[in-house]
């Protein structure tokens, strides 16, 4: 079992590298950081008790599963912002809105014919989260809409990392397969590359 000091001392050791790494996966500073330091709390939350020559093995399996978990949130993300988009939702500014709140205030001067359409859209999308099963509802919303990662979306969950990355999985098909019935998804889905 390694010592308090024996942990900072390996996590001061690989700090730089691990970030210089996640910078050329990720090509964001900031996420990067982020990505790093989530690593380092995980590898100190759960493998303090683990001996110290186990330390390294364990921090880049833990720093590629971060990074893949970053990814995949990207990813899903993106077909969301792709798709509300499309549908001619956007902000100027920072501040954080309900994108399918703001769907139809932020187009009012359109044409009655389009605000009908986006009114359908808008309810296809609602009524496909809706019918959702509760947990894959909750874990979607939490990690995609919220930006929470997959230790505290587990937390509030009361579940594990793993039933988490489960039900969001579960979730994105499920919503993917209902939104493609009405032509919404399938186009988006292919740009970003998903796989069904």
């Amino acid at each position: 079992m390694a010592s308090t000091q024996e942990l900072s001392d390996f996590l001061k050791q690989v700090e730089r590298r691990a970030f210089k790494q996640t910078v050329y996966a990720v090509r964001d500073d900031h996420a990067a950081m982020d990505i790093v330091q989530d690593s380092m709390l995980k590898l100190t939350e759960k493998y303090s008790d683990r001996p110290v020559t186990e330390y390294p093995m364990l921090f880049q399996r833990i720093l590629q599963n971060t990074m893949k978990d970053y990814w995949r949130r990207q990813k899903i993300r993106g077909i969301w912002t792709t798709l509300l988009s499309s549908l001619g939702v956007g902000h100027d500014d920072d501040e954080e809105h309900d994108p399918l709140e703001n769907m139809v205030a932020d187009n009012a001067e359109d044409e009655p014919e389009v605000q009908y359409e986006r009114q359908q859209t808008i309810g296809i999308i609602e009524a496909a989260i809706k019918n959702l099963p509760a947990r894959q509802r909750e874990a979607f919303i939490m990690r995609y809409w919220e930006d929470m990662d997959v230790a505290e979306t587990a937390a509030a969950m009361g579940c594990s990392e793993g039933s988490v990355k489960t039900h969001c999985s579960r979730a994105v098909h499920a919503l993917a397969a209902s939104l493609e019935k009405y032509g919404l998804s399938k186009q988006v889905l292919e740009k970003a590359g998903v796989e069904r």
